[in-house]
């Protein structure tokens, strides 16, 4: 398959392709003798796994190394836990940094503002305090 029906199995936009493929996540593909890209379902299962991984938030370096991994089946998957389990810990902590913010702007927006000018809104002024 080519490029654009790659893109289409996907659901991925061909630039995305191509840049995965220049940072290595995808394999550079054969040519035709045109020069034209060429794919395999072994190149949709592999984008797809970069497409689900990005979907988890995992990012590039992480991503690398998951599929370092799954290239190496007979390998313990311990390595590939501990990336998950990293991954957890760092999307829990921005839960926590998230809901911190949302009682924030809750906090801001249920004490509403009556001033008649910017000067004396509530609003503003509880945005500039330094943060504790």
């Amino acid at each position: 398959m080519q490029i654009g029906e790659l893109a289409s199995a996907t659901t991925t936009k061909v630039t995305t392709i191509r840049f995965y493929e220049e940072i290595g996540l995808l394999r550079r593909p054969a040519r035709t003798a045109s020069g034209r890209r060429t794919y395999g379902l072994s190149d949709v299962d592999r984008l797809n796994f970069i497409r689900n991984s990005r979907r988890l938030g995992f990012s590039i370096d992480e991503i690398r190394s998951l599929l370092a991994l799954a290239d190496q089946p007979e390998r313990d998957c311990s390595e590939a836990t501990d990336i998950a389990s990293r991954h957890l810990a760092d999307v829990e902590e921005r839960l926590r940094q998230l809901g911190a913010l949302r009682d924030e702007l809750a906090s801001m927006s249920a004490a509403g503002c009556c001033a008649k000018t910017m000067a004396e809104c509530r609003v503003i002024q509880a945005i500039a305090r330094p943060v504790a």
